[in-house]
């Protein structure tokens, strides 16, 4: 008995990223560009190297000045190239950082486009089980959060911080190097202190930002769920329920929000008296230096302008290191949805299913056991073969197994043991992509995109004609109800198709999987949402279409069945009977119970239509 342990192991979140973790992760889709990051890198220093050239120029004027009072001869003598280089280094200045901008908006872009397609793929490959567990509000708000944390995180990081921080060690080594060593202590203590209560008020106020995303992904999810799920929502006159549910997410998100809107103002708060006190104590410094002649009022502007261009990004490092944080946290919750475990994985180098030109192959199911949950197991035993080009009908209670049939042909799920064999081929030992090409499904709950009825029917043969989508349209009946439209192919359909019947959606799933003209039909209930009339011309349309392929059909109503080669009743996840209509009524089990039932059900129904007819026209008569 073949067992493959990976498949009933669910996709396990993901455990905590560290920031630097999560900054390696980042770094190989941005250095794909090394040039452009180096170029970018190299106009970044040019950039601050003009900045502190300006106040070297500026002392340089001012000496001049001081010097030489103001008169016609100063004029006349003062260097042209002294004001020329400070007006050039000004240009400078901006020039080398939009050329950095301009340098490094691909490689930011590319980033973000690459990741944000990684991951939608990555969403695509995860197994049916992720998808029934998420939370889509929640997780495509972190998705959007993520991909613009990517561009926060590069422009405050690498344009911000880094660009600080080389300008701060200039100024610190001309300071040490050219004038007394205390104006260098001063401005390293205080910077020293200045980051310190910066980081750790903002460590603790990530808490709060941390837990207002969390609120507010909850909310959304609160809010988008209600909004799909709208005519529920009416149906039970709900509306103010759902209100108060989102407004107990609105009101926690409020008292998170004031936290953080508190504690940022302490945080400025005490910036500023760090700077206050630094700056202070450096211009005392250099004033009395003036006094004392050792320094010129050149130097004393020096200084201040070093101060000042110090200190204005400084003023805003709580905000940088806010974001970035907070930048991290959002690509942690992006990139952890990357390294969600793909519970249903191609072997590596797996073939594609091989299958003979217009031949419909076998399938074959041996002694299948399968279970969504470990202590649950809802297939036992399932054992049975769908000879090429026959059709295959499945039939039982609810919750007897059936349409687990279906999933497990697809592969949305590993079984536990046994095998599923098409054309001889396990499915397991194959690409999903090629299985799910090879097989059709018209399902009971048919949902289709926000577009037209032409998009949701051309969907199943991407680039199909339009030729091609009214053949498939007339094959399954609905050709003449979308022309009598007045927007005909091009009519939208709604949210999960809510503007068309549960009629008429079927109809246009039927022509999506003819369309797609695959070697395996599968019909989950394909026409319980049809009227009679209807039903029945389909029916004639889908045995048709089933003679040159192999079918599955699950069927409720017996009689939509009775020409399949083969019937297989299921109870409780085992086979009972199997065998042909005649066969199985034949055995007088529990297949010509459930047919006895149905046609004592139809007669009565019969009954009661021609009863409630002839009160009719006894009402018109009177």
């Amino acid at each position: 008995m073949r067992r493959n342990s990976q498949a009933s192991a669910p996709a396990s979140p993901s455990a905590v990223r560290g920031d630097w973790s999560t900054v390696k992760t980042l770094l190989p889709y941005l250095w794909a560009y090394k040039w452009r990051v180096l170029l970018a890198l190299s106009f970044l220093v040019g950039a601050k190297l003009a900045n502190v050239g300006v106040p070297l120029v500026l002392k340089e004027l001012v000496d001049r000045l001081t010097v030489n009072p103001l008169s016609l001869t100063t004029l006349m003598v003062l260097p042209i190239s002294v004001l020329i280089a400070y007006g050039v280094l000004r240009l400078s200045t901006t020039l080398f950082t939009e050329l950095r901008e301009f340098v490094f908006a691909k490689v930011t872009q590319r980033a973000v486009r690459t990741i944000a397609l990684k991951v939608f793929r990555h969403l695509h490959a995860l197994s049916l089980r992720f998808h029934l567990n998420r939370q889509t509000g929640g997780m495509t708000r972190d998705i959007e959060r993520g991909t613009r944390a990517i561009s926060s995180l590069v422009s405050f990081a690498l344009f911000s911080i880094v660009p600080t921080l080389l300008e701060i060690g200039l100024v610190l080594t001309y300071l040490f190097v050219k004038y007394d060593h205390w104006f260098a202590i001063i401005t390293i203590v205080a910077l020293i202190a200045y980051i310190v209560f910066t980081i750790a008020v903002t460590e603790w106020r990530t808490n709060f930002r941390r837990t207002m995303n969390e609120l507010d992904s909850k909310a959304s999810t609160k809010a988008i769920d209600s909004l799909l799920n709208y005519e529920t929502v009416k149906y039970f006159g709900n509306e103010e329920y759902e209100a108060q549910r989102y407004d107990q997410g609105l009101q926690s998100y409020e008292k998170a929000a004031v936290k953080s809107q508190t504690t940022l103002s302490m945080l400025n708060a005490g910036q500023s008296l760090i700077i206050a006190t630094a700056v202070t104590l450096i211009l005392w410094r250099a004033a009395q230096g003036v006094i004392d002649q050792s320094m010129t009022l050149g130097d004393l502007v020096l200084v201040n302008a070093f101060m000042i261009q110090l200190y204005i990004p400084l003023n805003f490092l709580g905000v940088l290191y806010r974001e970035i944080k907070q930048s991290l946290a959002d690509m942690e919750k992006l990139f952890n949805l990357m390294d969600q475990n793909k519970e249903i994985a191609d072997k590596e180098q797996a073939p594609a299913l091989a299958l003979a030109d217009h031949a419909s192959p076998d399938v074959v199911f041996q002694r299948v056991n399968f279970s969504y949950e470990e202590k649950r197991q809802i297939l036992f035993d399932v054992d049975f073969k769908i000879v090429a080009g026959t059709t295959t009908a499945v039939v039982g209670h609810s919750g007897s197994g059936k349409s687990t049939l279906s999933r497990l042909l697809f592969r949305f799920y590993d079984i536990q043991s046994g095998a599923i064999q098409i054309a001889g081929q396990n499915i397991m030992d194959i690409t999903q992509h090629s299985l799910r090409q090879a097989i059709g499904i018209v399902p009971q709950d048919t949902v289709l995109f926000n577009d037209t009825i032409g998009y949701n029917i051309a969907y199943g043969k991407p680039g199909a004609t339009q030729e091609d989508v009214i053949e498939v349209a007339k094959a399954a009946y609905i050709h003449d109800f979308i022309q009598s439209l007045p927007d005909g192919y091009d009519t939208m359909v709604g949210e999960r198709g809510l503007k068309l019947s549960g009629g008429e959606k079927q109809r246009v799933a039927i022509a999506r999987t003819l369309l797609k003209n695959p070697a395996i039909m599968i019909f989950d209930e394909a026409t319980s949402a049809l009227d009679s009339k209807s039903e029945q011309m389909i029916q004639a349309q889908l045995k048709q279409i089933a003679k040159s392929r192999t079918s599955l059909v699950i069927a409720h109503r017996l009689s939509t069945i009775v020409d399949a080669q083969q019937i297989l009743v299921m109870d409780k996840g085992r086979i009972i009977e199997r065998g042909t209509h005649l066969e199985l009524m034949a055995l007088a089990g529990a297949y010509a119970q459930m047919w006895e039932r149905q046609q004592h059900n139809n007669a009565v129904t019969s009954e009661l239509d021609v009863i409630e007819a002839a009160h009719a026209d006894h009402a018109v008569n009177a």
